[in-house]
């Protein structure tokens, strides 16, 4: 199954990826690189220019991350995130060759933003490979056509467990119902033939007390 190319509603971002702090915000999907170019002290200009509200970095925060959420092709095998600096909106995460639109995408619609000044694009293409591909293939099968599984592939949003993968390794974003549901999800991707290593970065939406 090919990653989905549809838009959808914002979700109200239940994810917790609103679970904003005044200095940035990220889905949970990417952590986010550190700004580069921030060794030497600014100047009272650019000082100026970097200063944002909690309200303003809120409303670039909700505006990013409407535009990743909505993108037709922001698919199950990209994850996207972001960080913000002052008034520079960071993109960050990795996208398929297939879904290379999504890099461009995200910049034109980061530098439309009322309050960004400055957008540095991090985001990585991943390199074409059929290994790779075949990889995906089977590790959404994996996880989305497993049984107990299936009320993710029926959520009502923008597939909530994403799957990278890189070299043959995969790397699992997004977030689960249960911390069982994680450990499921380890257990059957590293049962997937040609998967190296299986990093899982799901979050947990009902964690246990």
């Amino acid at each position: 199954m090919r990653n989905g190319h549809y838009a959808i509603a914002l979700f109200a971002l239940t994810f917790s990826f609103m679970a904003l702090t005044p200095a940035h915000a990220a889905p949970p999907l990417l952590a986010g690189e550190a700004l580069a170019g921030q060794q030497n002290a600014p100047s009272q200009g650019q000082m100026a220019s970097e200063n944002a509200s909690p309200q303003v970095q809120t409303a670039i925060a909700q505006k990013i991350t409407r535009a990743i959420l909505t993108d037709p092709y922001y698919g199950v095998f990209d994850s996207l995130g972001y960080r913000i600096e002052g008034r520079t909106l960071i993109l960050t995460g990795q996208v398929t060759s297939a879904d290379s639109i999504l890099k461009s995408d995200m910049e034109k619609a980061a530098k439309k933003i009322e309050g960004v000044d400055k957008v540095v694009n991090n985001i990585e293409v991943l390199p074409p490979s059929p290994s790779d591909e075949r990889i995906r293939q089977a590790v959404y099968n994996a996880i989305y056509n497993y049984g107990p599984f299936l009320k993710y592939k029926n959520a009502r949003i923008n597939y909530p467990i994403r799957i990278i993968v890189k070299n043959s390794r995969v790397t699992l974003t997004g977030i689960v119902d249960t911390e069982e549901d994680k450990n499921v999800c380890t257990l059957r991707v590293n049962q997937v033939p040609s998967v190296l290593s299986v990093t899982n970065n799901l979050q947990v939406a009902k964690p246990t007390k």
